[in-house]
């Protein structure tokens, strides 16, 4: 049974949300607008089933290919992302170093991530543009100095990010990684969330990535050095997590700057981020325009 799926989406340069059906989409915005302005208050209103299941007794408003998809939050106040999470991602650095004591955090803004079947863009500025595939975890309920015992509680559904990255320009500085994760529309998020009901669902996901058909990237969620349960605990120890907030959780080995030759991303390929029971996050790319 195909889990119940909310995104957000344009039509008619209006910015909608609704519940995907294998036959199009059921526009809940026009449904529940006025109570839930975007899929940010419904899932700040825990009411992201409540919805999904209302959508089960409608007929589709628009065909799938009618709509532009875009990245399912609106405007999050944070999207935090987490750098080698897996076991094997940590080796392929290659400096001997033993799996990190803590997670390696970074910031991304909402305006470098587009939605899904939307193309990435390889900038002016650098030919080095990378895919990561991770799986995002969505916080439903805020806190701060959230228990590890009780950390999935505040997870209000899980989607999809291809985590693009400018290589070149991670290492243009020292100490961060900012400016070569921060590109305009090089990650994608999406297509969709699926609502979270239990720690079975998430516990032990494949992850996979696909460059032009290819697998390049595979590996389970069960095998992160940071869990989730750590992750939020440790999160919320030092910010305050709101609803919406997103947390991209690591990407597996596989990326195209560990190929030799690395194997970056141009114009014309597919990449396309899959995992167990949520879907496939499909982009292509495309190069900036002057």
């Amino acid at each position: 049974m195909t889990p119940p799926r909310l995104a957000t989406f344009s039509i008619d340069g209006s910015a909608r949300y609704g519940a995907v059906l294998e036959s199009g989409i059921v526009d809940l915005s026009a449904r529940f607008g006025r109570d839930y302005p975007t899929l940010r208050e419904v899932i700040a209103g825990g009411a992201l089933l409540r919805l999904a299941e209302d959508a089960a007794g409608h007929s589709p408003d628009h065909p799938l290919d009618a709509i532009t998809w875009l990245p399912p939050v609106p405007s999050p106040e944070k999207i935090v992302c987490v750098g080698v999470n897996y076991p094997d991602r940590n080796a392929e650095y290659k400096d001997g170093q033993e799996a990190p004591k803590y997670p390696s955090l970074f910031m991304r803004t909402p305006r470098s991530f587009v939605g899904h079947l939307t193309p990435l863009v390889r900038p002016r500025a650098s030919s080095q543009l990378d895919y990561e595939g991770e799986l995002v975890l969505v916080i439903g309920k805020g806190g701060r100095h959230i228990p590890y015992g009780a950390a999935l509680d505040h997870i209000a559904a899980v989607t999809l990010c291809n985590e693009g990255t400018i290589r070149d320009w991670v290492r243009h500085a020292k100490f961060n990684v900012t400016q070569g994760k921060n590109f305009d529309s090089t990650g994608s998020l999406g297509p969709w969330l699926v609502p979270y009901t239990g720690e079975a669902e998430i516990a032990d996901i494949r992850l996979t990535t696909r460059v032009n058909g290819e697998t390049r990237q595979d590996d389970r969620t069960g095998r992160l050095i940071f869990g989730f349960r750590y992750l939020i605990h440790y999160i919320s120890t030092f910010t305050t997590l709101v609803a919406g907030d997103v947390i991209v959780t690591g990407t597996p080995t596989g990326a195209g700057a560990r190929f030799d030759p690395p194997r970056y991303l141009k114009p014309g390929d597919v990449i396309e981020v899959e995992a167990d029971n949520i879907g496939v996050l499909r982009n292509g790319v495309i190069d900036e325009v002057a």
